[in-house]
């Protein structure tokens, strides 16, 4: 009997999924844990896979965005009618198409609205080669290749017409034991100047970020508290840190853990706003953004207050690398209770976040300026860093933010009480 494949909720906030390229075409045989097609959520490119056997009968949408729960294909035996069946879903059909469907497809027709042209490297990638020496590989493909710094051109495709998948480019590692940094082809190179000017299409990230922080911007009612840190003692017990050569610390390790402590100190800001009630959570998680190409990423550090700062340091790193690859997780995206932005590598002095939801609070870092202060009553420079706490109204009030920022302020400035 025929099953028709719709699109899952792959993530938590996602409502709609963008077909990228299809692994299969109409007529192929399909088994349980074949790759379909490739699907980019609102936070990371993601591999559709089959649970049933058969045949692909057909296909909904080449590639566009699709509603959760909408029809996408038929998987079924072969000849089998299937134009019932999907009368009879009666499921939500695709928002939007980039190309024209199939033979099979276009006998059921298809509600479209917008149209939306692909970007170049997507059409590259599942445009059949026309002697032009291009290599055909998937998103996640290219992604993968990238960080181990493998040529395609080294890699033996198993996709349909030769493109390279994600399987292929896992097994060309493993077989050579560690990922060589060979030199990229010409044909790979895309200039670092290089920008698509005029219109291009938003993909799911970007339209999760625009609803998300659109909610949170004219619904929670933000006020906002500023500090100014002196940041010599954090500066020096860096430096000790570091001089070891076991473990190389950050500044924002120093935020993340302080950050921490404070929380644990002032439980009323480690919570969320639920409509009907208040959650003071009691484990402490801290979001740390993460930009990356088409928008921002919250990977969350879990029990923050618990770990050292070499745990801290190793895990940020760790995340911020698969959150620039797409391979960060739902479970390592989801269950943060406050958030940390810090620009203060970007020499940003100064800025306000918008509050991540379901925080209460949202913690924005500036750069660390050396500036004239008064210390001692007498004029000194000093190593300043300014923070500014992004509050909820509803849940956090003037006095609980500013109790907060003090007692921040006291352990980033006295390092070595984070210890007690």
């Amino acid at each position: 009997m025929a099953e028709v494949i719709r699109m899952p909720r792959l993530s938590d906030t996602m409502e709609e999924g963008n077909i990228v390229a299809w692994q299969k075409k109409v007529g192929d045989p399909v088994k349980a844990g074949d790759v379909l097609a490739e699907v980019e959520t609102d936070k990371a490119t993601m591999e559709l896979e089959s649970f049933f056997n058969g045949y692909l009968l057909y296909i909904a949408v080449e590639s566009g965005a699709v509603a959760v729960d909408g029809i996408i294909a038929v998987i079924g035996n072969k000849d089998e009618d299937y134009q019932s069946l999907i009368k009879e879903s009666n499921g939500p059909v695709a928002k939007a198409t980039t190309s024209a469907p199939t033979q099979e497809a276009s006998k059921t027709p298809v509600v479209t609205e917008t149209v939306a042209t692909p970007k170049p490297d997507v059409a590259a990638a599942v445009q059949e080669s026309a002697g032009d020496g291009r290599v055909k590989a998937s998103p996640l493909a290219k992604s993968l290749a990238r960080e181990a710094g493998i040529s395609l051109s080294a890699v033996a495709g198993t996709g349909d017409y030769g493109r390279i998948t994600k399987k292929d480019i896992e097994q060309y590692i493993s077989q050579q034991g560690s990922a060589p940094a060979t030199a990229v082809t010409s044909s790979e190179y895309v200039p670092a100047t290089s920008f698509n000017y005029g219109d291009v299409p938003v993909s799911q990230m970007r339209k999760t970020i625009a609803r998300r922080l659109g909610e949170s911007k004219f619904s929670a009612p933000h006020f906002y508290l500023t500090i100014e840190i002196n940041m010599d003692n954090a500066m020096k017990a860096r430096t000790q840190i570091n001089q070891s050569g076991d473990v190389k610390i950050s500044f924002n390790d120093f935020v993340v853990k302080a950050s921490a402590a404070a929380l644990r100190k002032h439980p009323a800001v480690n919570s969320s706003w639920l409509g009907d009630k208040i959650t003071y959570h009691r484990d402490i998680n801290i979001g740390v953004a993460v930009a990356v190409d088409e928008g921002l990423l919250v990977p969350v550090v879990y029990h923050a207050d618990m770990k050292p700062m070499s745990v801290i340091n190793q895990e940020v790193k760790e995340l911020a690398g698969k959150a620039k690859s797409k391979k960060l997780s739902l479970q390592e995206m989801q269950g943060n209770t406050f958030t940390i932005s810090n620009l203060g590598m970007f020499d940003i002095e100064e800025f306000t976040a918008i509050i991540n939801p379901p925080d209460a609070c949202i913690l924005a870092v500036g750069s660390i300026i050396k500036k004239p202060i008064v210390k001692n009553d007498e004029l000194a420079i000093g190593n300043m860093m300014k923070v500014t706490l992004s509050c909820d109204h509803r849940v956090v009030d003037g006095a609980t933010g500013a109790q907060f920022l003090h007692t921040l302020r006291q352990y980033l400035e006295n390092p070595v009480m984070m210890l007690v």
